[in-house]
């Protein structure tokens, strides 16, 4: 972990974007529509005051608390998700204020922390990332409710680089062995979920070296797959009668060709994109029709983050990032809203795991076939609402997309979602049968 200093310049960093992400929403859009995958902005700027003042300043330094009531309006462990529409919040130039009175607190109590204060750190950077995880729900929240596009003070990076043909990129074939799933002690922050570290035996597989594209799940779509209940599962079907989705749910026809709203505008669905916006009920259908499966999340980290021997077997070193354990940069990963959006599934070669796979961290999260469930050994970390309450009945995502702050990402990050979720940055690759 970095040392208290540099993660409170990190907070810093961070709480302008948060800013940034929100500046130009008036009140009645930072209020919303009541919903039950997003939150009220309002609510959701409060919330991660909140959980820094709550971590950082009362359970690390001791403090009151700012707000008498803050724990009745903020604690999302607590606050019931269809009455925060209806609290009284502070108002937005309260919340502000709060959110720097916060912030003040936080640079003046532990920006001289010392160095090798361990308990420092790991709560800084429990409060840093997840901000980071609320600036990316603000990003696909502002996409849900057809905000336009958030405007940020960054360099956009796009290429217009030619690539193969992307069937030309085909599969990476597996190795089968043992390989440690999950987390290892190396001084890095780790989330409860990805510990403890564990030996997994997997048999040689073949997996997709870049994301399903639009043009590739387009095909799915024209071939009638979503009015096919021979490519649902009996979970899958019950959701797509019960929603009537005949296509990714941003798509809209227009003639022959489709086309996706991209925040609040009509773009043409690039062929060479990866397709996104789909759940893991879509994944799963189209892995059926197209006679593939999703990798579970031990292949998807080997295809990350293992290397091969001589031999052809998996080597016992255990990469952080596909292409090493080099930080990401805009030549490995697409990630920091650094293209704001997605990129061709071909760019970025220099981001290639060992086995050749593109694109594993960044640009779009992957859905694999595994559930959510604890790691042998797990242990729940202070913050015990984060993984245990949702156990069972979410899927697990990898990878990152183009909206993932590259401080949190790495190869053995889970994410999580229920499978019926498609306003998230989400797509998939293919394994073969």
């Amino acid at each position: 972990m970095d040392s208290p200093g540099k993660i409170v310049e990190s907070l810093q960093e961070a709480r302008r974007r948060t800013l940034a992400l929100v500046e130009d929403l008036n009140d009645e859009q930072m209020m919303g529509p009541r919903l039950e995958i997003v939150n009220p902005l309002i609510w959701e700027i409060g919330h991660v005051a909140w959980f820094q003042e709550y971590w950082i300043l009362r359970h690390l330094e001791g403090l009151s608390p700012i707000l008498p009531n803050g724990d009745l309006l903020y604690d999302s462990a607590e606050v019931a998700h269809d009455t925060r529409w209806q609290i009284p919040l502070l108002s937005r130039t309260g919340v502000q204020d709060y959110m720097q009175a916060v912030l003040d607190r936080v640079i003046d109590r532990c920006g001289a922390a010392k160095e090798n204060d361990g308990d420092a750190a790991y709560f800084l950077s429990l409060a840093l990332l997840h901000e980071d995880m609320h600036d990316e729900a603000f990003t696909y929240t502002r996409q849900t409710l057809g905000y336009r596009r958030p405007s940020l003070d960054i360099e956009v990076r796009q290429s217009n680089k030619r690539f193969d043909a992307v069937e030309e990129l085909g599969d990476a074939l597996i190795p089968g062995g043992r390989f440690l799933l999950g987390s290892v002690p190396d001084g890095q922050f780790a989330f409860d979920n990805e510990m403890e570290v564990h030996e997994v035996q997997v048999r040689p597989f073949a997996i997709s070296r870049t994301a399903v594209t639009n043009s590739k799940f387009a095909a799915f779509v024209n071939e009638g797959g979503y009015e096919r209940e021979e490519f649902w599962s009996d979970a899958g079907w019950r959701w797509r009668e019960g929603s009537d989705a005949k296509h990714p749910v941003y798509w809209q026809r227009a003639g022959n060709q489709w086309r996706r709203r991209n925040f609040d505008e009509l773009v043409p669905v690039e062929d060479d994109l990866p397709v996104l916006h789909v759940n893991w009920y879509e994944a799963d259908a189209f892995c059926r029709w197209a006679k593939r499966r999703l990798p579970t999340e031990a292949e998807w980290e080997i295809a990350a983050g293992a290397e091969p021997t001589t031999a052809g077997g998996i080597g016992e070193r255990k990469r952080r990032f596909p292409w090493g354990d080099d930080q990401p940069t805009p030549e490995h990963a697409n990630l920091d809203w650094r293209a704001m959006g997605c990129i061709d599934v071909r760019a970025l070669p220099e981001g290639d795991s060992a086995f050749g796979c593109r694109q594993m961290i960044g640009n779009v999260w992957e859905w694999t076939a595994s559930d959510f469930n604890p790691y042998p050994g797990f242990v729940p970390g202070p913050y015990k609402e984060y993984s245990a309450p949702w156990f069972g009945d979410h899927k697990v995502l990898r990878g990152g997309c183009w909206t993932t702050r590259s401080r949190l990402i790495h190869n053995a990050y889970r994410n999580f979602y229920k499978p019926d979720r498609r306003d998230v940055w989400a797509g998939f690759r293919t394994c073969a049968l």
